[in-house]
């Protein structure tokens, strides 16, 4: 269960923050829903890891070994000799690898995207269209109700021109 709260302005938001976390609530269970970026502790500290380079990375890796076994692979499984030039090529093993790492990388990289952006989304959540407008939204997850109308309260005190739940 979620409770939201809509600002005016980021001092008001950090505000119900600090007063949520006076109540009781911890900091790992308050987000804050924007539609401009804030760096990280402006108005909530996430302290969150990301994925999304390791993702890349990954993919890139996996595209480079895929990409040098089709090429050398395809060349050492069905050798044609010509003269003296080598059975694996240098220059067309290289292009085809280069060209996995790249599909591969990017393709990791949108995988990571869609994980750091949670979607699909599992379950609905609140929203308040005043965010989209400017407004500054400050959710926070409980696991009961009576929790969650502590913090509504918490937050209607703390300045918040609307809350739902």
């Amino acid at each position: 269960m979620e409770a939201l709260g809509t600002f005016k302005d980021v001092e008001t938001a950090a505000r119900a923050v600090d007063e949520l976390m006076k109540a009781g609530f911890s900091e790992e269970t308050i987000t804050s829903l924007t539609s401009v970026p804030h760096p990280d502790g402006v108005i909530v500290k996430t302290n969150q890891r990301t994925w999304f380079r390791w993702m890349a990375v990954g993919g890139g890796l996996f595209g480079a070994c895929l990409g040098f076994l089709l090429a050398a692979g395809t060349a050492y499984q069905y050798p044609v000799q010509t003269g003296d030039k080598p059975i694996i090529a240098f220059y067309p093993t290289g292009i085809i690898t280069y060209e996995l790492t790249m599909l591969f990388a990017i393709l990791g990289a949108i995988a990571g995207m869609f994980i750091e952006m949670r979607l699909p989304p599992r379950k609905e959540k609140v929203y308040d269209p005043a965010i989209g407008d400017g407004a500054i939204g400050i959710c926070v997850s409980v696991d009961s109700r009576e929790l969650m109308v502590r913090a509504a309260k918490t937050m209607e005190a703390a300045g918040a021109l609307t809350v739902s739940h």
